[in-house]
């Protein structure tokens, strides 16, 4: 993918994608002896360490390596390579029937609470059903209510309620949970409303976690932390300072697959500045020698952190999975055309995007919403008939003349939606001359407040291209393009969904829900990329950059890495501080 020229001389420093990167993996000296305390310095704030509500991904990535287990897991990545798919709480990575519609997991036998009791069948399906009451578990992921085989009111939600509600009217849906969600000794059983042939992956989620009904503090339980993992916490959590993670004793690394946990304890301070927390740590001061910033350094930063030799060996720079992305609006009188609309494709200059966020070690060009790390080799897009023959030349001159073969009179008049802010601003008026010179007379929309719902609104049916972005919820490209482009749960007369650009395709649909029946991995997520090609070929939309994370580590932090499955996070599983 080609690099900003404005800072080429910086790219080789750089990883192409995902992954431990910087030359700082390599550099230092790699420990597994056990010991020491590593702080772990952020912005913050966490806004909860529930499993069920947990949803910000550095809250998830920290949570799921300490104190959080889940069934599966992606064990920590190594050289650049994703972390694979792994057993954690479950021995295995579980087995599905036939229709993929029902799915067993077996928990281990070694698996143990902080107060040595263990973890069962009946915890995980206590955890699990904690989704389903909303009115009380607030705000995090609804996949259990997708996905499980629980029939829904008339409203859509679902008939079960959760495990607090014990009315005579709740008896049906609990009934119903009891059915979906089964335990025979170790073995939780899963009954799901349609084939999920990712559903092994689905519980990486915190959402899908056992609690242990005894300490479940349920409204009140925002910050508690009963932890089935390597570390408790110890005095409790302050919102806005933080706490402190210590040694659980009743967690054994043989029961564990996935996290070495080599710190004897883990100080997590929140509430600091960015510019302190990097200074403090870049210079070895105030602890900072034993500290890694769980927060992304800005673009200034970063460029300063690059030029410093003494700090090579002291950065992790990691794809988030984050893409930014332009959706034309295929209603609009301009894009209902499809070659105007791969006139603008080509117009736009993603080097000229990426440089104006901040460079290569803020984003990556990218041609395709589906991550780098998670892409896979296809075949050209098996759809012709929405693809417009493309001139010869250069990108501009290419565009121009798709442009007026569209039949329109140049300039093209269109409006860009976006979200506003000081680098966004930027970003996009980046884009502006590529599309200037390709025939269009671009005006930005910036919208400062609410932007997703007002872009998704009717009313802003008028608008010809919205910027938005996405990342997958799980290593697969099934959580990307049916989320973004199935119209059939976006498009309605309530708006776009999130499907920006009113992309209505009934054959994309079919094949979209026959991939979840394709049992094998490899075989499914081919078909996500031609499924993926062919959005591109119609130029449902307009891909632009990856977002990315640099993060910096004191002197004394070892084996700092971060995946691109956890978001781009500090990955805390093999993290260590030397001795």
């Amino acid at each position: 993918m080609p690099a900003a020229v404005a800072v080429v001389s910086m790219a080789a420093c750089l990883p192409s994608s995902g992954g431990t990167a910087g030359s700082g993996v390599d550099g230092l000296p790699r420990t597994d002896t056990p010991g020491g305390t590593l702080r772990t310095w952020s912005i913050g704030p966490v806004e909860t360490w529930d499993p069920q509500r947990l949803a910000a991904g550095q809250d998830v990535a920290f949570a799921t390596r300490t104190f959080v287990r889940t069934l599966t897991a992606y064990a920590p990545a190594a050289h650049g390579t994703p972390g694979r798919l792994v057993g954690d709480l479950a021995e295995d990575t579980g087995s599905a029937s036939a229709d993929l519609r029902t799915w067993s997991f077996t928990v281990r036998r070694d698996a143990a609470w902080q107060d040595g009791s263990p973890v069962t069948c009946a915890d995980v399906k206590y955890g699990v059903s904690r989704s389903f009451a909303s009115g009380v578990i607030v705000g995090g992921p609804a996949y259990a209510d997708a996905l499980l085989d629980i029939p829904k009111n008339a409203d859509g939600s679902s008939i079960y309620r959760g495990p607090y509600d014990s009315s005579p009217a709740g008896a049906a849906g609990r009934v119903a949970y009891d059915r979906a969600v089964t335990c025979s000794g170790r073995i939780v059983t899963f009954r799901l409303a349609r084939p999920v042939a990712d559903f092994a992956e689905v519980v990486t989620l915190p959402a899908f976690a056992p609690v242990k009904a005894s300490e479940d503090r349920r409204a009140a339980g925002t910050y508690a932390v009963f932890s089935d993992g390597p570390y408790i916490l110890a005095g409790g959590w302050n919102p806005g300072t933080g706490g402190t993670f210590t040694r659980n004793p009743a967690w054994t690394r043989a029961s564990d697959p996935v996290r070495r946990a080599l710190p004897a304890a883990i100080e997590y301070t929140e509430g600091m500045d960015i510019q302190t927390i990097v200074q403090r740590i870049t210079a070895d001061e105030g602890g900072g020698a034993t500290a890694v910033a769980l927060t992304p350094a800005p673009p200034a930063v970063q460029l300063q952190v690059l030029a410093s030799a003494p700090l090579r060996d002291r950065y992790v720079d990691v794809g988030t999975g984050l893409v930014d992305y332009i959706a034309p609006n295929v209603r609009s009188p301009v894009f209902k055309n499809a070659a105007a609309r791969q006139a603008f494709a080509l117009a736009t200059d993603r080097d000229a995007y990426v440089t104006a966020l901040g460079g290569p070690s803020a984003a990556e060009p990218v041609t395709s919403l589906i991550p780098p790390g998670l892409l896979v080799p296809t075949k050209a897009a098996t759809t012709s008939a929405s693809s417009t023959p493309v001139p010869t030349g250069s990108p501009v001159a290419r565009a121009r003349a798709l442009l007026a073969s569209s039949g329109a009179t140049l300039p093209v008049r269109i409006t860009v939606a976006y979200r506003s802010g000081p680098t966004m601003d930027k970003a996009m008026a980046a884009l502006l001359p590529g599309w200037t010179a390709a025939g269009f007379a671009p005006t930005l929309k910036p919208v400062a407040n609410g932007y997703f719902s007002v872009v998704s609104a009717p009313s802003a049916a008028t608008v010809d291209a919205f910027w938005t972005n996405w990342a997958p919820e799980w290593a697969s490209a099934s959580t990307i393009l049916q989320p973004l482009f199935d119209s059939r749960v976006n498009v309605s007369a309530s708006g776009s969904g999130r499907d920006y650009g009113y992309v209505e395709d009934t054959a994309l649909n079919g094949r979209m829900d026959a991939l979840s029946s394709v049992a094998d991995r490899s075989a499914r997520e081919a078909g996500w990329a031609a499924v993926d090609e062919d959005l591109r070929a119609m130029t449902a939309y307009v891909p632009l950059a990856e977002r990315r994370a640099l993060y910096v580590a004191g002197s004394a932090v070892r084996n700092l890495s971060a995946d691109e499955v956890l978001g781009g996070a500090v990955d805390l599983a093999t993290i260590g501080v030397a001795q």
